[in-house]
């Protein structure tokens, strides 16, 4: 199993607005590739100040091929979306874990 690993510090001020993006646009568009068969939000508790919080965007891939694949074919139009919509109010960084 193979995990793809997206953390997201975002603004406190659009935390609401950015969360319910995520579940409605951002993780249904990455779903809808076909490359990953589950996903996971959650709220990062150990990691907060006074002006950001972060939250962990967990998708879930049987085959490391899927999660190439998805990287090449699909990442730039969905994280243009993300950034765009989001402009300089986050920071984001990727992690592609083997499960041992």
């Amino acid at each position: 199993m193979f995990l793809y690993n997206v953390t997201v510090g975002i603004d406190k001020e659009i935390e609401k607005e950015w969360v319910l993006w995520i579940k409605q646009n951002y993780i249904p568009a990455v779903i809808a590739t076909g490359f990953f068969k589950e996903s996971k939000l959650y709220r990062i508790v150990t990691h907060d100040d006074e002006t950001s919080v972060s939250y962990c965007i967990q998708l879930f891939s049987d085959r490391i091929e899927n999660v190439v694949e998805y990287l090449n074919q699909h990442t730039a139009t969905i994280i243009e979306t993300h950034r765009l919509k989001f402009k300089d109010r986050h920071v984001i960084f990727n992690t592609l874990l083997e499960e041992v």
